[in-house]
């Protein structure tokens, strides 16, 4: 019997798990770990692994706020679009009530995480929270929906160095904007997939306004100003070629995932959404957190 239980409450929270896409954590988490670490050794705060462990569970409350809530909102688009109908809401895998619960429990969570970290945090812990839950509604009126998702995931690192410092600073600033225009133009890509099904519900969508091969370009122009705010951040702080190494890597995989989409195409999509992705932010962070240490 207990066997049974332990197999149940497994399967439940990995259903959660894949509700929220925790896998994605990957994306925004390590540029949290750069403005954490920017205020520790180039500012010279002190390591407090209290602030450590708030700041990781203000990212994971956030993060599973914003897609829980995102899959509970566009539960009968998901339910109509072929890509989307096996995702756990439409396939009654979990149920739209313990969704929006999940979400609220989450979101509840994330703004009692801030008060303990401290007074700024937690004031701008509403305003954030308001942005990451808004997303979900803006493919409905606007396709500069991904640029509020890159807005989103950009309070990841300027959020880390308040959470130690208190303060706001340029630096950080700097790489809140390399993530803005990152995720907003792998955004774009992995929204092509969807082009055809936005136009017929009359959703928005860089891809659905302007087609394939126009979005492309827009999301090359995103990715170029991420790579030239990869280099101002370089020049601004005065890394070493630590930073420089990650800053190549980086730079590298974006121009990877440009080369395996096409307009006429579309297949490696998600390699270039996950693989590349996922590549150039942990190795970003890690050379530039490096760079940080032995400087």
């Amino acid at each position: 019997m207990s066997q049974i239980i332990n197999r149940s409450v497994f399967q439940k929270v990995a259903n959660y798990l894949s509700l929220i896409k925790f896998s994605h954590t990957v994306f925004a988490l390590p540029f949290a770990f750069i403005g954490f670490c920017l205020a520790i050794f180039k500012d010279g705060y002190s390591f407090k692994p209290k602030l450590l462990v708030l700041m990781l569970l203000c990212m994971v409350f956030a993060r599973s706020a914003a897609m829980a809530f995102n899959r509970w909102i566009d539960r009968r688009f998901d339910s109509l679009n072929p890509r989307t109908a096996q995702r756990e809401i439409p396939a009654g895998v979990i149920g739209a009530n313990p969704a929006l619960a999940f979400v609220i429990v989450s979101s509840t969570l994330f703004i009692a995480s801030t008060w303990f970290i401290n007074p700024l945090c937690f004031a701008l812990s509403f305003v954030a929270l308001f942005v990451v839950l808004f997303y979900s509604y803006t493919k409905r009126f606007t396709a500069l929906c991904h640029l509020i998702l890159g807005l989103g995931l950009s309070l990841a690192p300027i959020g880390a160095y308040l959470s130690v410092t208190g303060a706001f600073d340029i630096l950080p600033i700097f790489f809140s904007l390399i993530v803005l225009t990152w995720v907003s133009g792998f955004d774009i890509i992995y929204a092509l997939q969807d082009e055809a099904f936005d136009r017929s519900q009359h959703l928005y969508s860089i891809p659905a306004i302007l087609g394939t091969k126009n979005a492309l370009i827009a999301s090359r122009f995103l990715h170029l100003g991420s790579g030239a705010l990869v280099i101002g951040a370089g020049v601004y702080g005065h890394f070493n070629f630590l930073y420089w190494v990650g800053a190549f890597v980086y730079m590298f995989m974006l121009v990877n995932q440009h080369r395996l989409v096409k307009p006429d195409d579309l297949s490696r999509v998600n390699i270039a959404f996950i693989n590349n992705n996922s590549i150039a932010s942990i190795c970003f962070a890690i050379f530039t957190i490096l760079a940080l240490i032995f400087k």
